[in-house]
């Protein structure tokens, strides 16, 4: 299934229920050493149709059975994920280079809920129907699936934001391509292994690994892949509009965030600072949800800023694998020189650079030197202007309408956070703050029933329970006289 040489992974595309081999690779990095850790196909046109093909193939027998029966399948794909929980968490942190602990906490455990809770929800919903007696007519509506859905999934949460996809897409009876990051395709691939013992038919679950140009572009532009679901940057998703655009393709697009923290002066500042710092650096700051951005109060600013860059020191950034570490590396070198740039380009512009990059130093082990580490790095004193904080910091507010002001003055609208415990306050400023999430005096509490997604260049659609069975499926209107 997986050729190893010289002690690194040689990963095969999963199509039709076999794995393939594929004739060039793309090399993959363990972020923690800056070392090789696999090869990833670089698939293209070819093994995309191939792909599609079988998925096309395997969607009528799918697509029949009761949702009963498809849940079966996601029920058994989320034990085996739990049977073999270590070695995915061990995977994810070494491919991706987040800790050991939140793959644990996080990542791997919602994968296996993602298939678990989609297995479930596609048991609960209902349609619709209304009585035209004058007119002797029963209206009714049923929901179909859709065919072969196209899946993108990016590097920050590989399995966990993969299996957001694949679980509700076959849950509704549609057939998959899916492509993960070619950055952090080992876990995706490990799934594969798991597919014909939890009963998954040849053909509903497919693989293709690779770039976004190659495979992506053809997985996106294929005629018959009839909708689309990506999770990635805003500029990606451009393109993919543009591709999809000739066949009206169904699209569903959950995209980058520059999201807010306001802070009033009547908020409960040691519950908020414990979590504001947790929302902004969690899993090295490479969720889409994190805070990039907090506003504070004038009154209790100084206050703020001096125990918040004091929490941030304590942030703990090192090697994956100990336990006392909050965060791990980044993504990869052209990641941490991309974040570094807009360090500098913050000093250069006037900011004050409190803690983390060019002031603390990290202390690593010799074999994780290379790696792409990148301490926890509190920023204030810059223009709401700047490409800082327009682009992916800190600054005090007076009034209620200027917290909102600057709290929606950038072009994304993914999530939010408002700390206050004035109950009128917060359904104000909830309200008109231009996000598809905002969580007041908490952060990441997610009910998968709720609509997930965000406003403006945040995205298109929303996923969730209802949401993401409305999206991969198709809604018809009946009309019966009688």
């Amino acid at each position: 299934m997986a050729k190893t040489s010289e002690s690194h992974l040689v990963l095969e595309n999963f199509i039709g229920g076999k794995f393939l081999s594929c004739g060039s690779h793309i090399d993959s990095y363990d972020p923690s050493t800056g070392k090789l850790y696999c090869k990833v196909p670089d698939s293209g046109k070819e093994e995309v149709d191939a792909a599609v093909a079988a998925a096309k193939e395997a969607f009528p027998d799918w697509s029949a059975r009761s949702p009963e029966q498809r849940a079966q399948v996601l029920y058994k794909l989320a034990e085996l994920i739990e049977a073999n929980l270590e070695e995915f968490i061990q995977a994810e942190s070494k491919d991706q280079g987040k800790t050991l602990a939140f793959a644990r906490a996080v990542d791997i455990p919602r994968a296996a809920y993602n298939f678990r809770f989609f297995a479930s929800s596609a048991l609960h919903h209902t349609s619709e129907c209304s009585q035209l007696d004058h007119m002797g007519c029963l209206n009714y509506t049923v929901r179909c699936p859709v065919g072969v859905a196209g899946l993108i999934s990016p590097w920050n949460l590989p399995l966990y934001l993969l299996t957001w996809k694949v679980a509700p897409a076959i849950a509704a009876g549609n057939t998959v391509v899916a492509k993960p990051s070619e950055m952090t395709s080992v876990t995706a691939w490990m799934m594969c292994k798991l597919m014909e013992q939890a009963g998954v038919p040849p053909g509903v679950v497919n693989i293709v690994f690779g770039t976004g140009p190659k495979a992506g572009d053809a997985l996106v532009g294929h005629p018959d892949v009839p909708l689309v679901s990506f999770t990635g940057s805003t500029a990606t998703a451009q393109r993919i509009t543009e591709r999809c655009a000739p066949y009206c393709k169904k699209l569903s697009l959950e995209l980058g965030g520059k999201n807010p923290a306001i802070v009033f002066a009547d908020a409960d500042l040691d519950q908020c600072i414990e979590t504001t710092v947790r929302s902004s650096f969690s899993n090295q700051g490479e969720i889409c949800l994190c805070s990039s951005r907090i506003y504070v109060e004038r009154s209790i600013y100084p206050e703020f800023l001096q125990r918040f860059v004091a929490a941030a020191k304590k942030w703990k950034t090192g090697v994956p694998s100990d336990p006392s570490n909050n965060n791990g590396a980044l993504i990869s070198k052209e990641h941490l020189e991309k974040v570094r740039s807009f360090v500098a380009l913050a000093k250069s512009e006037g900011g004050t650079i409190h803690c983390g990059e060019g002031v603390d130093k990290l202390d690593l082990p010799e074999q994780n030197k290379s790696g792409y580490f990148m301490p926890a790095t509190v920023i204030s004193g810059v223009s709401d202007g700047s490409r800082v904080m327009q682009e992916e910091i800190f600054g005090p507010f007076d009034t209620e309408d200027e917290a909102v002001a600057r709290g929606n003055g950038v072009r994304y609208g993914l999530s939010a956070t408002v700390w206050s415990r004035d109950v009128g306050k917060v359904h104000r400023v909830a309200k008109r703050l231009q996000a598809g999430l905002v969580w007041t005096n908490c952060w990441l509490v997610r009910d998968l029933n709720l609509p997930f997604g965000g406003m403006k260049s945040s995205g298109v659609g929303r996923e969730g329970g209802k949401d993401s069975y409305h999206f991969f499926t198709e809604v018809k209107s009946i009309t019966i006289k009688h």
